[in-house]
């Protein structure tokens, strides 16, 4: 075996950091010239090594308009960053600062950061509610990727097996698309994350789901409804062109297995609003008995908007497991005033 090389290269599942990706290897040169070089350097030995993020790292560190002195100390000042003992596993930690480097972007950027990240507490309540232990895991706008980080998490919490769900999500921004495979990597996650817009180009035209989980933009006003009139999709009536609300039901409701199941996030207003034919859309959706339990959630809860939101849980099959009866047992772990069962 050459220097460097490792017996685990090629093992899925293993996010792997050759020599010269590594960051002792870049605070040693913090204070050389070439340290955008060496930096860009590192991301495309990130991405040699890591096949899933081929393509995804940034590499324009030794552009001249950076200036490499800041770059320097900026190595400089990460590397004094304490990130706990020897009882923290390094994954673990790592996870959790992309996370909360996640959320901290969301914080500043508003109402445009906020479309891309749904706040951790509606997440765990989504996941703890589908129980994904097994099978094939959908989110249609997978934002930063938060839904699959927290359904390994429930997993590894419960003894469960990651290799047991197979992770498939669309992002159409295309930096977070990024974000979303570099979260999926750090944690040795395998997934098929796709970029593009799922309702004009649904890069999973075949798929059948066992659990979806979503946080759709509320209330989208322009999704090209007028060159999708006549889609398979809309069984339950053609969805309005002025709100994508129950294009993104319906949009999930056809990639659910006959068993499957699904949660997800909408504005208070999909559960009342009749404008532009919803009320038709939401009626024929309720009368095939999809619907099995609903939450009321407070408002101000999400960065991207200050109104009230509510859960949405659908069945296709009600023998598969009751969301009703699962809700008094998540309950407990779930913060005081969180709505109606």
């Amino acid at each position: 075996m050459q220097q460097g090389q490792t017996a685990i290269d090629d093992t899925p599942g293993i996010f792997w950091v050759p020599r010269e990706g590594r960051w002792s290897e870049l605070q040693k040169n913090a204070r050389q010239p070439n340290i955008g070089e060496l930096v860009d350097r590192a991301m495309s030995a990130v991405e040699r090594d890591n096949p899933s993020l081929k393509g995804v790292l940034p590499k324009d560190y030794a552009r001249p308009a950076l200036e490499k002195q800041r770059l320097g100390q900026l190595i400089d000042l990460v590397t004094n960053i304490h990130l706990g003992g020897g009882d923290n596993h390094a994954r673990d930690i790592l996870g959790r600062i992309y996370e909360y480097f996640l959320g901290q972007f969301a914080s500043a950027e508003g109402k445009k950061g906020g479309e891309f990240y749904t706040p951790r507490c509606i997440v765990k309540l989504l996941v703890e509610m589908l129980r994904p232990y097994k099978g094939r895991v959908y989110d249609p706008c997978c934002g930063f990727g938060g839904m699959f980080v927290s359904s390994e998490q429930f997993i590894e919490a419960h003894g469960g097996r990651i290799g047991d769900i197979s992770v498939y999500g669309q992002e159409l921004n295309y930096t977070t698309w990024r974000l979303a495979k570099m979260n999926l990597a750090i944690r040795g996650m395998d997934g098929r994350i796709e970029q593009g817009n799922s309702f004009l180009n649904d890069r999973f035209p075949d798929l059948k789901a066992d659990y979806i989980l979503a946080n759709p933009p509320f209330n989208m006003k322009s999704w090209g409804g007028e060159g999708l009139r006549e889609d398979k999709r809309w069984r339950f009536g053609v969805p309005p062109a002025g709100n994508a609300n129950f294009v993104w039901v319906q949009h999930m409701i056809h990639h659910l297995a006959p068993t499957g199941l699904a949660g997800f996030v909408l504005a208070n207003g999909s559960m009342s609003s009749n404008q532009l034919g919803e009320g038709e859309n939401r009626k024929n959706i309720v009368e095939a008995d999809l619907v099995d339990c609903m939450v009321a959630l407070p408002g101000q809860l999400f960065y991207s908007t200050q109104i009230p939101a509510c859960l949405w849980f659908l069945a296709r099959d009600k023998k598969n497991g009751r969301f009703r009866d699962r809700g008094a047992r998540c309950s407990s772990s779930t913060p005081a005033g969180w709505g109606r069962w």
